[in-house]
This record gives C-alpha cells, structure tokens and sequence, in this order.
C-alpha cells in the first residue's frame, strides 16, 4: 500500500529559505535525522527542522495535483510532447479513463501522506521532548500540525470524493478505513473535527510556537494569528459540506475582512535561491511542447474590463496540441519564484457571500451581494446588477469565484459540489468530465 510505504520521513533542510534565524541545537545530520531519535526526545534543532521539512512537503507535487484539477475542470489544458496523458487520460479523451496507478493519480497522493506523516511523527515527538518545556509550547506545535494534517486530507478528498480517505494513518501497520466511501461529507466532518482540534490547540497555545515558520506564514506566524489560518480552512470545509452557519462562525474567527487585502493569507513560499524549489506552475510566455495554456471559454465568458484576465496573456502564436488549442498563456504566476496560496481573504470574502446566499432570506441576500460588488470591484467591474434570486446569485457567485480563484484548484470542485459538471466545456467531441481519480491502486 502506498501508505504502509511511506514511513522514511522527509525532512529536508534547505528546502525552505524563508525561515527564520534562531538560536537552536545542532544535530550530526540535520538532512536524515532517525524517526526513533526525534520521537523519543527531541531537540529544538531535530523539531525545526521537521518543521521546515513538513513546509518543504506541503509543495511535492502540486504541480502534478493543479494539472490535473486544472485540467479536469477545464480551466487549463497542460501541453506536454513528453507525455499525452495530459490531453487523453485527463480529458476523457476517446476511450481514455484516468488510471489509478499512474503519476498524476499516485504522486499527488503520496506525497500529501508524506505530509501528514510527517505531521504525526512531529505530535508524537514535541509530546516526549523534554526541550519542549511548557504545556503551551506543546499545545502550539500540535494546534500547528493538526492544521497541517486537515489541510493536506482536503486535498486528498479533492481528488478522491466519495471514494473516501483515510484519516488515522498514524500507524503504517495498522491504517485506519477509507472514511466516507459513498458519502464525501463524512470524509469533510473528520476534516472539520481535525481543524477544530487545532484550533483548540492553537488557542491554548500561548505567544509563540517553539520554531519559526516561513514566509509563507508571515503575519501568521504566532499560535494565536495561526489559528486564523486554521478557521479560514475550517470555513472551506464548512462550505464544501454545506454547512453555512458553522461557515460563518469560522470566517468570523480567520483573517477575513472586507476591507483588507485581496491577497492577505497563508502561502508555499518559492524562491530561486539554492537549495529551494521553484513555482511548479510556472512557464515562460510562448513556451512550445511544454506548456499550460488557458482553456478559450475563461475568455470568452468574462465580462468586459475583467481585470483578472490579466492572469491569461495573449499568445504570440496559438499553440496546438492533441486536437486543442489555445491563444492564451496561464500567467497566474508571475514568476517562478512566485508564491501559490494555501487561503487567502479574497477566497474568504466569496464564501461569505456563498454562506449568505445560501442562507437564503433577503437580508442575507443583500449581504451576499454587498461582499461580491468588493470582489467586482476589485477586478475593475461595476456593481452588480443581474437579478436577485438565490440561484441567480448562486451563479454570479460561481463566477467571481471562477475568475478571483482562477488556477487555485477550486473550479473543478465548485462545480461538482453545485451538480454542474455537465455545464463545463466538453474539449473534443467524446471527452468526458470526471467526478473524482480512481482510489490509487497501492490502496486496493
């Protein structure tokens, strides 16, 4: 099983720049540290540099998890001469099904696993270390690491749904069951209970974690600014399992705000530095054979003076590719040192607005549009002016969020959790939208 298979631990030390100078312990070999050393007592130095592998982690892969969303929700096509999976499996192409043993199914998976493994060694390792001195140093870190954990099984349950996940991995021999087979929301409770936890945690969790963070976290680098973090992810997960007044009670509790910074929130940090990673999703303009294009309807749907179409740069030539085409660059990412969000306070904003529609009475309603005209207007658009009605704020909610979040991973789920797979756009005549990835074969 691929899980039963993940038990080195990954902690590599130069992986992430950003973190912060401290005066800490030194280990004879801070890249490959054994699991059974940190576990049983700890220093300071082995739990940072857990701490930086676990951040290092959280970024293995993404590049293959936002292709493949990517693709299946039909925001992006992913060009590659090296490989035609992209446009086949991905697309539905012909009589091409997406195979559950394969790397856009399998890596993904793994390395979220990786991640959460690496979460549980670091519980288990700040409740038996006696450099961990104080009831709330221990509740920080684990506040900390029970956010990471929900984080990456949302992930996870992105691309598995009603298959179910596994939550208790603790143990490699004795792996807990598939939570929420044919039925996705019990999969999302255990989420949501896990970010409560943390958030419990975190709370409890006095002025400051035992390690420094990134920055990714930066202005979330303390248990109690961490923990808006948590709730900004408990909100995501409220909404996804349609449960909008505890979504409300969390983004009342995260970094939500109106009037604040579309881009304020929690990030993987890239840089071009040695030793670091660069943005997975990134390619140079005009790149021919390997490329990420944008898929024609996000232009051709958007309203005029869209401001956020700036994340779609016109081609100098359209690149083919598999019976797909497209004049449209994916430049969401400015550079490759350009940071991905984790959550940030413009998602936030719109699941207020999707809370409040939800809700469904007037008062409501008019609160929901008060938060989209923010998102509107912040793209360069006028107030709204369309109807009214639930569904048809619903549908005007889809679409800020499809072009506020454009690229994040969020459209593919946005529209299979609203029934509207059917609506994306069908690329060739024969290609298929896909609910979920098959369960990887390891895990049969």
């Amino acid at each position: 099983m691929i899980l039963r298979n993940i038990s080195k631990i990954f902690i590599p030390a130069l992986l992430l720049m950003g973190v912060a100078a401290c005066n800490i312990d030194t280990i004879e070999d801070p890249n490959n540290p054994s699991v059974g050393a940190i576990t049983s007592n700890a220093s300071l130095s082995e739990i940072q540099n857990l701490v930086t592998g676990i951040e290092g982690g959280m970024r293995i892969n993404l590049g293959f998890y936002f292709d493949g969303v990517g693709a299946i929700g039909r925001e992006i096509y992913r060009f590659s001469t090296s490989d035609p999976r992209f446009t086949s499996d991905l697309l539905g192409k012909g009589s091409a099904v997406l195979d559950n043993n394969t790397f856009y199914t399998t890596n993904p998976y793994a390395a979220r696993y990786r991640t959460v493994k690496n979460a549980n060694i670091l519980l288990e390792a700040v409740e038996n270390s006696t450099a961990i001195t104080t009831n709330e140093a221990r509740n920080a870190a684990k506040g900390f690491a029970n956010t990471i954990k929900a984080h990456q099984l949302l992930l996870v349950w992105v691309q598995q749904y009603d298959n179910g996940i596994r939550i208790d991995v603790a143990d490699p021999n004795n792996l807990g069951p598939f939570v929420g087979e044919g039925d996705d929301k019990a999969a999302l409770r255990a989420i949501a209970a896990l970010l409560d936890e943390g958030n419990t945690q975190l709370t409890a969790g006095g002025a400051a974690f035992p390690f420094s963070l990134s920055s990714g976290f930066s202005g979330f680098d303390t248990p109690a600014s961490f923990a808006k973090v948590n709730r900004a992810l408990a909100a995501r997960v409220h909404a996804y399992k349609s449960d909008w007044d505890l979504a409300l009670q969390a983004l009342a509790g995260s970094f939500y705000d109106q009037n604040g910074d579309l881009a304020l929130g929690a990030y993987h940090p890239y840089s071009t530095a040695g030793g670091d990673a660069l943005n997975p999703q990134w390619f140079p303009l005009n790149a021919t054979g390997e490329s990420r294009v944008v898929q024609p309807s996000f232009i051709t749907d958007a309203e005029a003076g869209d401001t956020r179409l700036s994340k779609a740069t016109k081609r100098a030539d359209t690149e083919f590719q598999d019976g797909l085409q497209s004049d449209y660059d994916l430049t969401v990412y400015a550079t490759n040192a350009t940071s991905i969000p984790i959550v940030r306070n413009e998602e936030l904003i719109l699941l207020y607005a999707e809370a409040k529609i939800q809700k469904g009475d007037a008062g409501f309603l008019s609160d929901a549009v008060g938060a989209l005209d923010v998102i509107r207007n912040a793209a360069g658009l006028g107030d709204y002016a369309g109807g009214t009605t639930q569904a048809e704020l619903i549908t005007e909610m889809l679409k800020q969020r499809r072009y506020s979040l454009f690229g994040e991973g969020h459209r593919w789920v946005d529209m299979r959790r609203y029934n509207l797979l059917n609506t994306l756009p069908i690329d060739r005549p024969g290609d298929d939208v896909w609910v979920k990835y098959p369960r990887p074969a390891n895990e049969d």
